[in-house]
């Protein structure tokens, strides 16, 4: 799962996830370090951080090839969607 990279891509911290979800900090730490969540919970995730839940696994090549010449619904200007690619330690 890529929630932590996701989180970084969208300019958000684990706290404010925390905030967004309604549960504590040490439950989305539990959450973004767990081999498995439950589909609920993963679409609760995908909710607060305004993704599709697929982008929580999805490497961001695999999120900027869906998102390409897509336009918003309200007001048909392009969607612009910034990944990066970083090195992971490990």
């Amino acid at each position: 799962m890529r929630i932590k990279e996701v989180l970084k891509e969208n300019g958000c911290t684990q706290q404010m996830l925390a905030d967004k979800m309604n549960v504590s900090l040490s439950a989305v730490k539990q959450m973004v370090s767990a081999e498995s969540l439950t589909t609920a919970t993963l679409e609760k995730i995908a909710t607060a951080l305004n993704v599709p839940m697929w982008q929580l696994f999805a490497s961001p090549e695999e999120v900027a090839k869906q998102t390409d010449n897509e336009t918003c619904p309200y007001c048909g200007q392009p969607i612009a969607v910034k990944t990066t690619i970083e090195k992971v330690k490990g």
